[in-house]
């Protein structure tokens, strides 16, 4: 028996910044996006590489304030990459004592993505 990777749903209320934070400042990209008709809440499909999450506005789906952890070999270009970016969010890199280097940042919704990469030994 084998299981795949998970797909993450996050509570998100506003698609402007939704998109302002995961696309122009996280640089995911959106794959799709669906509702059941105009005016309804919003469900889509963002990511980048082979993470993927689904950002939904159904209040049923999830609730704010969620936190994931995902793993990434290149964190330290990731963090120079959101740095250049001079924004408001401004994330720093910390040592944990189970070997990660590890870098939080929080969605304007309250959702914490943690990136984090296993140290070398």
């Amino acid at each position: 028996m084998n299981f795949s990777n998970t797909t993450p749903i996050l509570r998100i209320f506003d698609e402007k910044k939704a998109k302002e934070f995961y696309v122009d400042y996280l640089g995911f990209t959106v794959d799709w996006e669906h509702r059941f008709e105009d005016g309804l809440p919003l469900y889509m499909q963002v990511s980048r590489g082979n993470c993927v999450l689904h950002l939904s506005e159904h209040h049923g789906d999830c609730c704010p304030g969620a936190a994931m952890r995902i793993k990434t070999d290149g964190l330290k270009e990731f963090h120079s990459e959101l740095h250049e970016k001079n924004t408001k969010f401004g994330p720093h890199i910390e040592r944990t004592p189970w070997d990660t280097d590890d870098m939080s940042v929080k969605d304007p919704f309250g959702n914490r993505l943690t990136f984090c990469t296993e140290i070398s030994t």
